[in-house]
């Protein structure tokens, strides 16, 4: 386990958390159904997508079910499916700076 910063980009999130938001994040958690995470989304046709925060909503096989607070934007588990457990990287504790 470690702890780190992670800065949110994008509106998926909201309201929960904005685009520049600082968050404290434990990393090499086992995921924690309910709660932000930071993840890797799979490539997209365009390629590799940026590490993302998303929320932990369920177990589904042998990964996990991801899902934005804004379902206006984003990428979730409902266009990429079930996350591997491997690319939930850590949990988010808390806010530490507001954008």
């Amino acid at each position: 386990m470690r702890v780190g910063f992670a800065v949110v980009r994008g509106r998926s999130m909201e309201p929960t958390y904005v685009d520049g938001d600082r968050l404290l994040v434990l990393y090499g958690v086992r995921p924690r159904i309910g709660r932000a995470h930071v993840i890797r989304l799979p490539d997209g046709p365009d390629g590799p997508r940026p590490i993302a925060v998303k929320r932990v909503t369920r177990t589904v096989g042998d990964g996990w079910w991801v899902e934005r607070d804004n379902p206006a934007e984003g990428v979730d588990s409902w266009l990429v499916g079930e996350i591997p457990t491997a690319d939930v990287l850590g949990v988010v504790l808390l806010r530490v700076k507001r954008a």
